[in-house]
């Protein structure tokens, strides 16, 4: 942890207002919250960074992020539409910290649509980062029972299409490789590479598995049902 005491660490939460799927989805209110306050709580509980930043283009979710003890320093005027990547998106939000003078040496980017993620899930991902030395650092899950080995297209016709060769897919399961599926839940790299690399798909990027329960991505309101289903029984 002495490794992790003598860096500066920076949290950024990307949040646009222009959810097309959920309209308005990162302030929709979730168990009687914001989403967005799932995370910034999360990480300001966390007690891991110097700095919980919100990138928005949206005047109306910077005013609930700092409600609930986000910073947002600047409103976006760029990369806000369907096509830019997230990364290109943290890259450009640290490089107008730096311009008001503030570096870091870590930057973990914290996607508001996963609100299931909670901060003792942040300091196993940050002390497994520090631990192991990485420059790339991903958060996902195993596949469990929806085996993705079994997986086919449906044609337009109806049709079924493998996606997996029959060598493969005709294994017992228990004889088939484990897979793992990215979440957007807890993406971390050092700052140097990151600004290098613009992704958090560097050089040598590492997965760090977490339980899939805290790695929902709510992109549909099939997501947001389940997540909500969780938040409502956590007790």
């Amino acid at each position: 942890m002495d490794a992790m005491v003598n860096k500066k660490h920076v949290a950024i939460i990307p949040a646009r207002g222009g959810s097309k799927r959920i309209p308005k989805k990162n302030i929709l209110d979730l168990a009687g919250k914001p989403m967005i306050a799932y995370t910034i709580e999360a990480a300001l509980e966390s007690q891991m960074f110097e700095d919980v930043i919100v990138s928005t283009d949206s005047p109306e979710i910077a005013e609930i992020a700092e409600k609930w003890g986000a910073s947002v320093p600047f409103l976006r005027t760029q990369y806000a539409d369907d096509f830019v990547s997230v990364s290109t998106v943290t890259k450009f939000v640290l490089e107008q910290l730096q311009e008001i003078n503030k570096s870091y040496d870590i930057v973990t980017q914290l996607m508001p649509n996963c609100p299931l993620r909670g901060s003792n899930q942040i300091i196993e991902a940050l002390t497994n980062f520090i631990d192991n030395n990485h420059n790339f650092q991903i958060s996902c899950f195993k596949y469990g029972w929806m085996n993705p080995w079994w997986a086919h297209e449906m044609l337009e016709n109806g049709a079924a299409k493998p996606v997996f060769p029959d060598d493969m897919r005709n294994r017992r399961s228990q004889d088939q490789p484990d897979l793992y599926c990215p979440t957007g839940a807890i993406w971390i790299a050092d700052v140097q590479s990151f600004m290098q690399q613009g992704t958090f798909y560097g050089n040598d990027y590492r997965f760090f598995p977490m339980d899939w329960k805290y790695a929902v991505d709510i992109d549909d309101y099939e997501d947001l049902e389940m997540a909500a289903y969780f938040l409502n029984h956590a007790n």
